[in-house]
């Protein structure tokens, strides 16, 4: 498994940006180690016609690129050249920009004002810059989206906005082990027009928030707004002068699909799918996000399970599907494909296991169910010998299970618990992953993928 995401995380591979040629050749990795342990593998030929494949192979895919950014704050009292990745990070599928505008912090970045909370209310942002945190006060019932968070701004008049994590996570973002510096990710949702924005760091957000004999910070800020219900926004005295190249082309996206046939005639027809999806960020911004936690981590855990399934002399009752997904990153589009195309096609899908980011943490698994008794996990966990480091909870809103929970399939998540510090970053590398955790999950993986593939027709 080591050698897997050293692999997979190398210099090879440059990232594995889905829709790339770099996409294609880890495909072509991924598919040729499931065809070595005699696994039935789909075909990965992009059909004639350019068309997306009815097994839910292949589909044509945006391939975004940021090159040469630049983001300087100028304050009242100084001007700062921020530095990536440690200041901020921009957002991977802005537009090209080379904007100065003065800023504006605006909470949440919420407009709401039917459950009377708005953080525009009484500020002009229009040909400003807005500065936003990330996430939701704690009273609001429901998660606002980043992308709606984007339009807000965009409706207003903003020309290009911030956003921050503050320093109070959500107890989601606890669990997945998120920390508050910048990441990379694609805002896009659908085809809306975007605006240029970038993760900034919460040291940069507070120089931005600060003024002359006024030190405000955006943890005062964010306890402020959770304590009163009520927005906090402001207007600060400093701009950002931010530029940088933004492209778009497109390509071609691939699921690793194999399979591995069931033995009992009354449940063969079933089955199980792992899946851990394969893509990443590729080179950015003039930097190389290698993803080994995330995720060449799970992918190399399901390659081990596959070969332990494979090379043992027991044969599972149903059916297991073996996926390596592209396009999470940039809202689960590989495995959103699959679902649509192929689901119905494959046969009943009994429940759907997903491993992601499974090489750094404290040391526990963090494992997350919707749909599939609770009892099973524990069983799992017990036959594996990790009863007392297996953490249980609900489903999780992120990863490539969601298209399948929709779908109605049951899905378990396992990601390794506790923080990981480069979630999304550059420093992202094989030398960061701890291999005792990496056989932890895959022990804990292949356990409760056999209980699962072996259950009892109901």
């Amino acid at each position: 498994m080591v050698a897997d995401v050293e692999t997979l995380s190398g210099g090879g591979f440059n990232g594995r940006q889905s829709g790339s040629s770099d996409d294609w050749k880890s495909a072509e990795f991924v598919a040729h180690r499931f065809a070595s342990l005699g696994l039935t593998v789909a075909p990965l030929d992009v059909p004639e016609a350019g068309t997306p494949d009815e097994n839910g192979a292949f589909m044509s895919a945006p391939v975004f690129s940021i090159g040469h950014p630049q983001v300087e704050i100028t304050t009242a009292d100084f001007a700062l050249l921020a530095t990536p990745p440690a200041d901020y990070l921009p957002v991977l599928d802005s537009p090209s920009v080379n904007v100065t505008a003065p800023v504006v912090y605006v909470g949440y970045g919420i407009a709401d004002p039917d459950r009377g909370y708005d953080d525009y209310a009484g500020q002009e942002v229009r040909n400003k810059i807005v500065l936003f945190m990330r996430g939701k006060p704690d009273h609001l019932p429901t998660p606002v989206s980043h992308a709606e968070k984007v339009r807000t701004a965009r409706e207003r008049g903003a020309v290009a906005y911030l956003t921050v994590t503050a320093p109070i996570l959500s107890p989601y973002e606890a669990r997945r082990g998120m920390t508050t510096d910048p990441s990379a990710f694609y805002g896009r949702q659908g085809s809306e027009p975007l605006l240029p924005g970038a993760w900034i760091s919460t040291a940069l957000a507070d120089k931005i928030l600060s003024s002359p004999g006024a030190v405000s910070t955006l943890r005062s800020l964010q306890e402020a707004i959770n304590a009163s219900r009520r927005p906090r926004s402001k207007t600060t005295q400093s701009s950002v002068h931010m530029v940088w190249e933004g492209k778009e082309g497109s390509g071609a996206l691939y699921n690793v699909i194999a399979s591995l046939p069931g033995r009992d005639p009354e449940v063969r027809h079933e089955r199980i799918v792992l899946g851990a999806h394969r893509d990443h960020f590729g080179r950015q911004a003039d930097l190389l996000f290698p993803g080994a936690d995330d995720n060449a981590s799970g992918t190399a855990v399901m390659l081990e399970v596959a070969r332990v399934m494979r090379e043992t002399a027991l044969r599972p009752r149903r059916a297991i599907d073996f996926i390596s997904f592209s396009g999470e990153e940039q809202g689960m589009v590989g495995s959103r494909f699959y679902v649509s195309r192929a689901l119905q096609r494959a046969g009943k899908v009994n429940a759907m296991i997903n491993v992601d980011h499974a090489g750094i943490g404290n040391g526990r698994l963090t494992v997350g169910l919707a749909g599939v008794d609770k009892s099973r996990a524990i069983e799992a966990a017990q036959r594996s010998g990790l009863f007392d480091r297996v953490d249980l909870f609900g489903f999780f809103p992120g990863g490539d299970h969601v298209p399948f929970k929709e779908a109605g399939v049951p899905t378990v998540t396992i990601v390794s618990g506790g923080p990981h510090p480069h979630f999304h970053k550059p420093s992202d590398t094989a030398d960061t992953i701890n291999p005792e955790i990496l056989e932890a999950v895959a022990r804990y993986v292949c356990t409760l993928l056999w209980q699962l593939a072996n259950a009892p027709a109901p």
